[in-house]
């Protein structure tokens, strides 16, 4: 039987047992973690369901993945934002290479999670995992583009110059993971460390070309990349696990509203890259509120 057959049989037999009516018409409790991001991602959702005619209920930026995490599997959250990548945790699968490709990341989270009786719906291209960015004014001069590019240019002598945290430098997963992988090795001369650094200061540090510095540890959709002339470089070998934002909805509901998935797909196809880092900045550096910025993007998706 195929899962729309199996999600109209169990739809009918609540049906028979009096119970999908009471639910259906119940909100559906739309959540998101508490950072830039989740607000945006959360805003989409929750305004095109709302647009769609299902009813909402609004529990967005509610804490970080443990508790987002937790409130869907308890039941009391319907629907959030999660990454893909995160499945190497939920499911304690961090030596799996499978986190490195998009598809079988995907596949492999979706596959374990219906387990728990979630369906993880269209995910968005965008790719949010740890990233070395540079100054676009250096990326332009040099043809800096890819991981590969920076590996020719810093052994041609080029002059570099990472911001980055402890934290990236020292964990074999983030900055020996990128330089065992495409063949260079940063000097001490060549580092800024900043003690507890996020990627807001890294960036900053890189924008205001601090103590020489000219690039700097981000994420991949970072707000404020492009607002401070800062540039991705692409990730071509696969070191970073893959981090693609997707729903996540408890099965039960998708049951009772299954026009969620079609209503949500053309959203997320349409967030690539630089399209999320836009809308993230919008709301972190111009300081505009994600319910505008989230409005704005859904009036202009056109479909």
């Amino acid at each position: 039987m195929n899962p729309s057959m199996i999600r109209f049989a169990a739809l009918a037999a609540g049906t028979l047992m009096g119970v999908s009516v009471a639910q259906a018409n119940e909100p559906v409790v739309v959540s998101s973690k508490i950072d830039t991001e989740g607000s945006v991602l959360g805003q989409l959702i929750l305004q095109r369901l709302e647009s769609g005619g299902i009813e909402v209920e609004d529990r967005l930026q509610l804490g970080g993945t443990s508790i987002v995490r937790e409130a869907l599997l308890a039941g009391e959250i319907d629907l959030y934002p999660e990454y893909t990548g995160n499945g190497a945790f939920f499911f304690d699968m961090t030596d799996s290479d499978v986190w490195h490709d998009a598809d079988d990341a995907y596949a492999t989270v979706a596959e374990r999670d219906a387990e728990n009786g979630l369906v993880w719906l269209t995910p968005a291209e965008a790719n949010n995992t740890w990233a070395m960015s540079v100054r676009s004014d250096l990326a332009d001069e040099h043809g800096l583009a890819t991981l590969e590019d920076l590996a020719e240019y810093l052994a041609e002598g080029g002059e570099f110059k990472f911001a980055a945290s402890a934290e990236f430098v020292e964990s074999e997963q983030a900055l020996p993971a990128f330089q065992q992988a495409y063949g260079f090795e940063l000097s001490d001369d060549q580092l800024l460390v900043l003690s507890g650094g996020n990627t807001a200061s890294t960036m900053r540090a890189a924008a205001q070309q601090t103590s020489g510095v000219n690039a700097a540890m981000t994420y991949g959709t970072d707000g404020g990349l492009g607002a401070l002339g800062l540039v991705v470089l692409d990730d071509t070998l696969g070191v970073q696990p893959v981090y693609q934002p997707a729903p996540v909805v408890r099965d039960s509901v998708l049951d009772e509203h299954p026009e969620i998935e079609s209503l949500l797909e053309p959203v997320f196809k349409a967030l690539d890259l630089e399209t999320l880092q836009r809308l993230n900045g919008d709301v972190a550096v111009n300081g505009r509120d994600p319910r505008e910025v989230a409005s704005d993007f859904l009036d202009g998706l056109g479909d």
